[in-house]
């Protein structure tokens, strides 16, 4: 566990520090407006989120720092534990350079949670077990026993593990292919993803109870809120927030943003933009998409949705049978 986050008897020497600095957080999110249900509310006062994060990494010239729970320097400790509190998302698994698995900004997480609609009673399978932290939300919410958590990383899942021990949660975590789901816990009443997805895996419907099931996943710099009719359909319309996730590994690959060259900066530059841009790789080259954009009326994310029906899957502005259509590829799984 280490020495520095945990002494003896189990007592966390940075408890007091963290539980101000948790409550300042949950003020701040509060107050921006993504943290409305009392539940909720209570759930990130209650968890501490330094217990998920012993270390993380920061952006430095040339690569990256690792700051952490045991620096021997008091500076540098005060520093991480001061970091496991702002509002903001942290590096926590680089390889060879590049982000493998990250904290997500806790506002964005109260965000989804909020937008996943849960129902005391309700089972929950997460994909992407990433610190355990969401799952010990989500466990705090609703109880270990409707919780699970899955991750293709067996080295994320026992970490998740440890650190969902250290806060007093027992969710399940299971080390496997979050793309096919986790049937052997099915059927679940949510599923939220925290890795991006090109499009919806067909195993998450088959798990989902039918009728009432929904489906929270990152898509396109965006996130897709699709309500489950059965295994075969589901359909709904992305939120309004913008959010950059790490791709889930095991899915199909997403289609590649084409270049802009050529485009006026102010659109290129825009988020909104670059959500449409994204979201019809493959179906409209930059020109067809600006066109696009410009006589729309520069559309909200919320104008946009995904309908699955069967073996097609499909992005849609407006309307799902609408003028406005774009084939999202294959099903993952």
């Amino acid at each position: 566990m280490g020495t520095g986050r945990m002494g003896t008897g189990g007592e966390d020497p940075f408890a007091e520090r963290a539980a101000e600095a948790r409550r300042a957080m949950v003020r701040g999110i509060a107050e921006g407006g993504d943290l409305t249900d009392p539940a909720w509310r209570e759930a990130f006062e209650e968890v501490p989120r330094h217990l998920f994060v012993p270390y993380y990494y920061v952006g430095v010239m040339g690569g990256y720092e690792r700051l952490w729970c045991d620096d021997p320097d008091p500076a540098q400790r005060e520093r991480w534990l001061a970091g496991a509190y702002e509002d903001r998302p942290l590096a926590t698994r680089v390889r060879n350079g590049d982000l493998v698995s990250s904290a997500s900004q806790p506002s964005l997480m109260a965000y989804m949670l909020e937008a996943l609609d849960v129902r005391d009673g309700h089972d929950v399978l997460e994909i992407g077990a990433g610190t355990g932290y969401n799952a010990a939300l989500l466990a705090h919410r609703l109880g270990d026993e409707h919780v699970t958590t899955i991750d293709l990383d067996e080295e994320i899942t026992e970490a998740a593990r440890v650190h969902l021990a250290a806060a007093g949660h027992r969710p399940t975590v299971v080390t496997g292919d979050g793309a096919r789901g986790c049937p052997q816990r099915a059927p679940f009443d949510r599923i939220i993803a925290t890795c991006a997805v090109p499009s919806v895996p067909r195993e998450w419907l088959a798990q989902c109870r039918p009728g009432d099931a929904r489906v929270l996943a990152p898509m396109a710099t965006g996130v897709i809120s699709l309500r489950v009719r059965d295994a075969e359909h589901a359909e709904g319309r992305f939120l309004s927030t913008s959010a950059y996730f790490v791709p889930l590994r095991g899915a199909v690959p997403a289609a590649v943003p084409p270049h802009t060259g050529g485009l006026p900066r102010h659109a290129t530059e825009d988020d909104l933009f670059r959500f449409l841009l994204t979201l019809t790789a493959g179906s409209l080259d930059p020109q067809e998409a600006y066109s696009l954009w410009q006589r729309e009326g520069r559309p909200e994310r919320e104008r946009f949705g995904v309908t699955v029906g069967g073996e097609r899957q499909w992005a849609w502005l407006d309307e799902p049978e609408g003028p406005y259509l774009w084939p999202l590829g294959p099903p993952a799984g």
